[in-house]
Order: C-alpha cells, then sequence, then structure tokens
C-alpha cells in the first residue's frame, strides 16, 4: 500500500466518523455504470468548500485492491445497489493530487517527472520483486510500467486526480505550459487499456483550444450543467432539513445564509462546508472566507467590461441576470467581456446559475457578504455608500418618517444613477440596495403573489426578529405614493400576511420623471 498507488482508506474512514457525515456513496452508482466502457472518463468541477476531495477519497477506500472497505460501505447507501460487490475494492487506484506535485516543481518539466518518477518508484517498490513488472524500462517510460502492470496482475487502473486544474490556475497566461500539461494526461489516459477508469476533480471546466481539445474523452459535470451528478454537488433540501432537526437549528436561516445554488432535476444546493460549519459551532456565520479572500473576487469585480457594473449593482439588490455561458474559455484570462466574467464567478462559486433560464444570481447571504465587502473596498464608492445609508432609510421607515425615506432614495438613485432607470423594475433596484441593511432583519420577497394581484416587495421579518414590523411596499412610476397605498389596499396585498400577527406597515413610493423625485408615503395597517 502506497502514498499514490493502492493508498489506503484512512481519510474516507475519517469522513465517515466526523460528527457530520452526509451519504454521497450512490454517486458511485453512476461511476459503476460507466467503469470499463467508452464513458470511462468523468471530470467534476465545483467551487472550494464542497466536497470534491471527500468524494475522492470516497472512490478511492471503495475501488482500491489494498483495502478491505466492505465493513466501512456495509451501512452506507451504496451497499443496497446490485452492483456493490462487483467493483468493490477490485482495481489498482492511482492518486494524483497535481497541486501536491506543482508545489514542489520549479517548472512544467520538473512538474510532469516528478508525477511519473513518484509513480514509477512505487511500482517498482511493490512489483518488481514479485517478477510483475521489469526493472529496465527508462525511468521516464511510465506507461510501460503501467502495462506490465495490468498485464499480469489482470487488473486495470482507477485513476483519481484531484486539483487537476491547477496548472490553469497557478500558470493562468502560459499557453504553452497548459498545452504540454494537457498533452501528458492525454498521452497517460486515453485509449489506454490500463484505464478502467479516469476521475479528475478541479475548480474550473476543461480547458479549450479553438475547437480542439487535449481531453476530448471526458464527459464534464459542472456548475452549469451537473447532468446526472446533480444531487451530489451540495447538499440537498432533504439533507439539511434532516440536520437542522437533528442540530435543533433553524432550517429557514441555514437556508437564507448557505442555499441558493439551483440544480436541474435537484432544486435547492447548499454549500456542504459552510451548513457543516454552522451546525458543528451553532452559529450562523460567513464562512466563505476563511477558504478564499476577498482578493480573488475583487479581481473580476474590477474589471471594466460593459455591463458588468450594472448586472452586479442588480444582483446586489436581489435580481437576475441573463448570460451566455457558450464561449467561456474555461481559464481565468480568456475573459472578452461581461458574460465571461460572470461565467467564471458561476464555476468560482459567487454566483449560481438557473440553467433552464440562463440566468445568474447571488445565491445566498454568506457570498452577497463577500460581495458587498469587496464592493466596499472596490472602486464603486457610490454604490458602497448607497449601501452603508440604509440602515438610515430603514429606521426612518420604522419610525414613519416619509420625508428621511425619501431623501434617502433620492440619493441611493442618485449613486447608481448610471443604471436604466426608466420603469418600475429599475426602481425596485435602487430600492432594494436602499434598503439593503433590511436583509439582517428580514426575509425579502420581490413580485409576491398576494390577495388579487402582486406586491412589489415583502419584508418578513425573521424569527429572532419578530420585534420587526412587517414591510409591504408598493412601487409607482409616474403616478403618486398614495395610489401606492391605494393599491396595497384595493388588492388586498395584506393577505399575504394574515396569518402574520405582528405589526404591518404600507409603504408606498413613486418617482416623478418629470421633477426627477421620488416621494413616499407610509401607513401602519389597521385591518379591514
Amino acid at each position: 500500500m502506497g502514498r499514490l498507488l493502492n493508498p489506503s482508506q484512512i481519510k474516507f474512514y475519517e469522513a465517515v466518523n466526523s460528527e457530520i457525515y452526509v451519504d454521497k456513496t450512490n454517486l458511485l452508482r453512476y461511476v459503476n455504470s460507466v467503469i470499463r466502457t467508452e464513458q470511462k472518463y468523468i471530470c467534476v468541477s465545483r467551487p472550494r468548500r464542497f466536497g470534491k476531495s471527500v468524494t475522492a477519497n470516497m472512490l478511492m477506500a471503495y475501488y482500491g485492491k489494498r483495502n478491505d472497505a466492505r465493513s466501512l460501505f456495509e451501512n452506507l447507501d451504496i451497499a443496497e445497489d446490485p452492483g456493490f460487490e462487483k467493483h468493490l475494492n477490485q482495481y489498482h487506484v492511482i492518486w494524483l493530487n497535481m497541486q501536491d506535485f506543482l508545489s514542489v516543481a520549479e517548472d512544467i518539466g520538473g512538474f510532469i517527472n516528478r508525477i511519473r518518477n513518484s509513480l514509477i518508484t512505487e511500482i517498482r517498490k511493490e512489483f518488481v520483486q514479485m517478477g510483475i513488472v521489469r526493472e529496465h524500462y527508462d525511468i521516464a517510460d511510465l506507461k510501460e510500467y503501467l502495462y506490465d502492470l495490468y498485464e499480469y496482475t489482470y487488473t486495470p487502473c482507477v485513476f483519481v486526480i484531484d486539483e487537476w486544474d491547477c496548472i490553469f490556475r497557478e500558470y493562468r497566461e502560459s499557453e504553452n505550459i497548459q498545452k504540454a500539461y494537457l498533452d501528458f494526461l492525454r498521452d497517460l489516459l486515453k485509449d489506454e487499456e490500463y484505464v478502467a477508469l479516469a476521475y479528475m476533480t478541479g475548480i474550473l471546466p476543461i480547458k479549450k483550444y479553438g475547437s480542439h481539445s487535449a481531453l476530448n474523452m471526458f464527459d464534464e459535470f459542472s456548475m452549469t450543467n451537473a447532468g446526472p451528478l446533480s444531487e451530489f454537488v451540495g447538499f440537498t433540501e432533504q439533507e439539511v432539513a434532516a440536520l437542522a432537526q437533528e442540530y435543533s437549528m433553524d432550517k429557514d436561516e441555514l437556508k437564507l445564509f448557505y442555499d441558493g445554488y439551483h440544480m436541474e432535476g435537484v432544486g435547492a444546493v447548499y454549500c456542504p462546508r459552510s451548513v457543516v460549519s454552522a451546525l458543528r459551532f451553532r452559529r450562523f456565520d460567513y464562512y466563505w472566507n476563511q477558504t478564499e479572500t476577498f482578493e480573488a473576487l475583487r479581481l473580476y469585480v474590477d474589471m471594466n467590461f460593459k455591463g458588468l457594473r450594472d448586472s452586479i449593482i442588480i444582483m446586489l439588490a436581489g435580481g437576475r441576470c441573463r448570460i451566455n455561458i457558450r464561449d467561456f474559455q474555461n481559464d481565468m484570462v480568456s475573459l472578452a467581456g461581461r458574460d465571461d466574467v460572470l461565467t467564471l464567478l458561476v464555476h468560482l462559486g459567487y454566483l449560481a446559475y438557473d440553467q433552464r433560464n440562463s440566468e445568474v444570481y447571488i445565491p445566498n447571504e454568506e457570498v452577497r457578504e463577500e460581495f458587498v465587502h469587496v464592493v466596499s473596498r472596490s472602486k464603486w464608492e457610490e454604490v458602497s455608500y448607497a449601501i452603508l445609508n440604509s440602515e438610515k432609510i430603514l429606521t426612518a421607515i420604522w419610525a414613519g418618517n416619509e420625508q428621511v425615506v425619501a431623501e434617502g432614495i433620492q440619493q441611493a438613485h442618485l449613486e447608481t444613477s448610471y443604471l436604466q432607470y426608466n420603469d418600475e423594475n429599475a426602481l425596485s433596484y435602487t430600492i432594494a440596495l436602499a434598503l439593503y441593511t433590511a436583509r439582517n432583519y428580514y426575509t425579502v420577497i420581490r413580485e409576491f403573489p398576494s390577495g388579487k394581484g402582486v406586491a412589489d416587495m415583502v419584508f418578513l421579518p425573521r424569527k429572532k426578529y419578530s420585534d420587526k414590523p412587517a414591510l409591504l411596499v408598493e412601487l409607482k412610476w409616474n403616478k403618486s405614493a398614495e395610489g401606492a397605498i391605494a393599491q396595497i389596499k384595493q388588492k388586498q396585498y395584506s393577505k399575504v400576511l394574515e396569518e402574520y400577527k405582528g405589526n404591518i406597515l404600507l409603504v408606498g413610493i413613486n418617482y416623478d420623471k418629470k421633477t426627477k423625485e421620488h416621494d413616499c408615503v407610509i401607513e401602519t395597517w389597521a385591518g379591514e
């Protein structure tokens, strides 16, 4: 048993025996269905904190020939699969964490040679004396050793490659180094009989050069299209609900902070690392920045592509933006415009992607806080000011101070005046930024069906702020704030809150296109 060749099952053992373990072993059902077929090449790209390494450790424990993992898996979901016994510990596993090799290599040649030499050393150590592999091969001829291993043991290899894309993150602008790396992987893996399975994980999908890809044999499952692996991207709604009950944690708060990623056929997907941290420490907090620095986001937010700033402001305000992901080159430098930047942020986990509608959005409050953190330290002073001023506006609403609210919204409009401001939808983005602090106290719902129509914005107090009044906000364009209040009453928008026992404030806001001013009316709801 070696470090790279048939490693032990200890890492997966530790995961299963941790305080919180969510069983994702049914992923093996799919992998078992493609092993030793033409679909045996799998590339899974996920952001950090989404359990890629845990999955890799699971594959090594399950397939590795030198392990006896029956007792480890027999109480997990995969044990119910008819193919469980067929593939359990039946393969030589080769484990490559590319980041480990890259961190000690001086150049691409040294990086590749270290991989070859390390693997050959382990193969020779275990199998030369048994007469299974020969000693006279050139030390760099890794494939000859792998063929001997396959032919004399009648056992093919499962390659598990973690951080496969680290070259593209470390050498972002060196196309020659990237191509050399892709050619090495292709030569090692493509169309070779000793390969039963190649499973790669990373943050980025596979890099393509023009119409050609050196690794075009791989099926790719990413944050923009996870396909049959969607339920294994993160924690599902059902899994988090069970954990919330077990730990007596508020599932609505877990959803607010860590949900928001959406996968076709599965629905809500939560960030696993953040959920586990919140449950273990019994605290809803911003765990994102413990594994990422805000400079990683700031670099892309500050790019001066047309429409990028407007899109981020709209998403900060709770909106969504349509994008085209097809031209993204799967790297961190070939960014030709707004859509490429937003697509990259999807793969990095800073944005979520709605595949059906081709829309991106900020998934949850944890990530939204990172955007606010970046914006407050970037060149966006005007947006930062609007957010900082939002506490004053919210306090004025609670106090019924209509003039202060109108003046605050007016200022927020001026601060974000480069947004196209010509309808109620644009007005709603300004209001959302002007009331940004409200997210600390409320669940904010836009266009909420209620009574005989749709309420523009509803602010429902979160459980721990039940002393705050609920807010029904109606927006008007070139009409009147009084008319907005009248519409709330006429269309019975308050019915959405008929089960709510606290105070309700009706807030009408109008923008006069001629005077370019806002006005506000606030009433306490007195019932029918």
